[in-house]
């Protein structure tokens, strides 16, 4: 079967020569396959006709075409199409009661579609968006899988699903009043009382939802799922704006909905919280925008390992081709001690109700120091004073000669440009015809299929990549990259470390990076800088040490152990109180373990 899709965000046929219709050559034979749809003035495309040759696709000067070949049989999987030459989807995972079932996968090839759908929120077509089937037509599609009784029961309104949202930004502009006041409203379970002390709402309990930060919406956002008396519990990306933390938290509390053989369907970014919280995988591979399908079911580490490595055993897939990997071995600070880039004293900030101290320390040309620590501790504060957006009251910052920075700041969303991403490329300076540019940064990240559209248009995550672009294709000394891997996939986290790494190494730059995510932070850091404190009270930064030892300084605070997976190397967290987390606590002494053990917990 032959997918074609026309991005109706960058299609503009005002704009262009219509190049699509005059270079196919169906339609240059007299038959129409490509043509401009009266309704919407966008590009549409007959699969029936198309032959694939992919002109259009090279010709279009937005990029805006994309067409795929799929085997035959994918179209009895088929599950739902948003329009004509619009995102397919194949396939859903599979709910089971007292199951936590783990989705992960890449932005935009349907994970979210299928938590709609799962909820009701979208009734699948199968794809007869012009036609749309009954609930009869669905069902029998379903016979003899496991969805078919699902779908039966969310039919009759067996089945109440309640949604926690990816994006909660937009919460604030449609519901008010203090948070007290809205869970109270929607308590349907009795627990507003008890998740506000084991999501550590107090602080914030008697505070108007305007007023809240992103880990504070999170936490709400959360709560207010899990006060709802529901059936399934479908919950997407909850440990954005989270610290580490507050990430066990919020996943302790999850995993007791199990208890009570609810249904419960997770899509998560983190590796480590999704393979903590998961007692069943769903890949979601595809292309994004074009198609999604989703895998059989899979055991969580058999799952993660498949995903991480590219290749689906099961049904004889690549849906990568490169792996995921991790260094067992994180190189010394003693051995890149050399060409000190940047100094500074024991120095002091004090706000009205907030006082960091950050101990001496010094960085090296070819670093990438990763920034750890809970939420509100002074991290950013730190970033901003090396930027110098601000000075430290105490203490100075100094280097051997005048050292130029780039900043990529915490909240990308407050970035406001009214024209296209090639235009801001533009306007911030950076060099789009440099080939380094390009193939370092511009190709790496999947810019390039961006370009055209507007900077207002783009979703989180591609907003996400364009700023780190923008900081990283500047030329500076040292680079300060606060949470960058927020919005973004496990791909494109990966992709950007690799980015990191390979810039900061060929520049001979240094670069900070502020981060939760644990596994993103073992294959980014070369060092690690770690805060603690009372947060929103008192912060105190350490200086720039060793892989190993900060990580195993900041797990040590936080209270948890990570393993070694024997076969990908990625970091695994130990089950509180398992044997291994016992061993590492008590006679390792170790707390961040970088040799393999083997995995008795499994």
């Amino acid at each position: 079967m032959r997918i074609a899709v026309v991005n109706s965000s960058l299609c503009r046929p005002t704009k262009c020569m219509k190049e699509c219709i005059r270079f196919c050559p169906i339609n240059r034979s007299g038959a129409k396959c490509v043509w401009i749809d009266e309704k919407d003035n966008k590009a549409r495309i007959s699969e029936q006709l198309c032959v694939g040759c992919g002109i259009c696709i090279k010709k279009c000067p937005f990029t805006a075409i994309s067409i795929v070949n799929l085997p035959e049989k994918m179209s009895k999987n088929l599950v739902h199409r948003y329009g004509p030459n619009s995102f397919e989807l194949f396939r859903l995972p599979i709910p089971k009661p007292g199951k936590i079932i783990g989705i992960i996968g890449g932005n935009g090839v349907g994970k979210s579609t299928s938590l709609k759908i799962l909820s009701g929120i979208l009734k699948p077509n199968l794809g007869r968006y012009d036609d749309p089937p009954s609930w009869d037509e669905i069902i029998i599609r379903f016979r003899g899988s496991e969805l078919q009784p699902y779908f039966e029961k969310l039919s009759n309104k067996d089945i109440k699903a309640v949604l926690k949202p990816q994006v909660i930004d937009n919460i604030p502009k449609f519901v008010k009043g203090t948070v007290r006041d809205i869970l109270s409203k929607i308590d349907e379970r009795g627990l507003s009382k008890d998740l506000k002390q084991e999501l550590s709402l107090e602080k914030v309990w008697e505070r108007d939802i305007k007023y809240l930060s992103g880990g504070e919406l999170q936490r709400l956002a959360i709560a207010a799922t899990l006060v709802k008396d529901a059936d399934i519990y479908l919950i997407d990306e909850p440990s954005s704006y989270l610290d580490v933390r507050e990430r066990l938290k919020v996943a302790k509390v999850i995993r007791l909905l199990t208890k009570e053989k609810k249904y419960v369907v997770l899509v998560e970014h983190d590796l480590a919280v999704l393979d903590y919280l998961s007692d069943i995988i769903h890949i979601i591979y595809g292309e994004p925008g074009v198609y999604g399908i989703t895998s059989l079911p899979r055991g969580v580490r058999v799952g993660i390992n498949a995903f991480l490595q590219g290749f689906l055993r099961e049904e004889n897939i690549r849906i990568r081709d490169y792996k995921i990997e991790f260094n067992i071995r994180p190189p010394e600070r003693e051995s890149i001690k050399e060409n000190k880039l940047l100094e500074w004293s024991d120095i002091s900030k004090c706000f009205k109700d907030f006082r960091l101290i950050v101990k001496a320390g010094e960085i090296y040309r070819g670093e990438v120091i990763g920034v750890l620590g809970p939420n509100g501790i002074g991290k950013t504060t730190f970033v901003r004073m090396l930027a110098n957006i601000i000075k430290p009251d105490n203490g100075y910052i100094t280097s051997t000669w005048p050292v130029k920075m780039s900043y990529k700041p915490q909240f990308i969303s407050q970035v406001s440009y009214d024209g296209t991403l090639r235009d801001f490329f533009n306007e911030v300076g950076i060099n789009l015809s440099s080939s380094f540019i390009n193939s370092e940064l511009i190709r790496p990240l999947r810019l390039n299929l961006l370009m055209e559209r507007y900077v207002t248009e783009l979703s989180g995550g591609e907003l996400q990549r364009a700023m780190i672009a923008a900081a990283l294709g500047k030329e500076a000394d040292i680079y300060l990259l606060d949470e960058p891997m927020a919005y973004l996939d496990v791909e494109q986290r990966y992709a950007v470390a690799r980015v990191i790494r390979r810039l900061t190494e060929e520049k001979r730059a240094a670069t900070f990076v502020v981060e939760h995510d644990i596994v993103a932070m073992d294959f980014v850091a070369t060092s690690i800088m770690v805060f603690v404190g009372n947060p929103g009270i008192e912060g105190l930064g350490y200086p720039p040490t060793s892989l190993r030892e900060g990580m195993n300084m900041f797990l040590k605070e936080v209270g948890i152990t990570f393993r070694r997976d024997p076969e990908t190397l990625r970091p695994r967290i130990n089950k509180e109180g398992s044997w291994l987390d016992r061993y590492q606590k008590e006679v390792l002494k170790e707390y961040y373990y970088t040799k393999v053990l083997e995995d008795k917990s499994k």
